[in-house]
């Protein structure tokens, strides 16, 4: 019965661990472009849209589908970054484990 006591005393240290590496890269900001710099954008770890930067070269009213290509291209970039690093933090908490199926992040 000890071990089983160690055993979840170690799992409740993990679960502390992985909720304040979690809350840690929510506020972080995580930044992309695309267009060769033309459109920047900055989000949070939770995927929330900081600021978004558009150069006047970019901007074409006879071509607002490159515009939104552009836009929706640099969101992605920054999202995919942010989840690369909860992805690679949350590797060094679990020994590089992969979470069980089912199991999500908040975010």
């Amino acid at each position: 019965m000890r071990n089983l006591g160690g055993m979840m005393k170690k799992v409740q240290e993990m679960q502390s661990q992985i909720e304040k590496m979690q809350n840690e890269i929510a506020n972080r900001h995580f930044s992309a472009t695309s267009g060769g710099g033309a459109v920047s954008v900055t989000i949070t770890g939770k995927g929330r849209v900081i600021s978004v930067s558009i150069t006047e070269d970019v901007v074409n009213p006879k071509d607002i589908e490159t515009l939104e290509d552009l836009i929706q291209l640099a969101v992605n970039n920054a999202k995919d970054e942010a989840d690369k690093v909860l992805t690679s933090e949350m590797s060094k908490l679990t020994g590089g484990l992969p979470l069980p199926p089912g199991m999500k992040l908040p975010f």
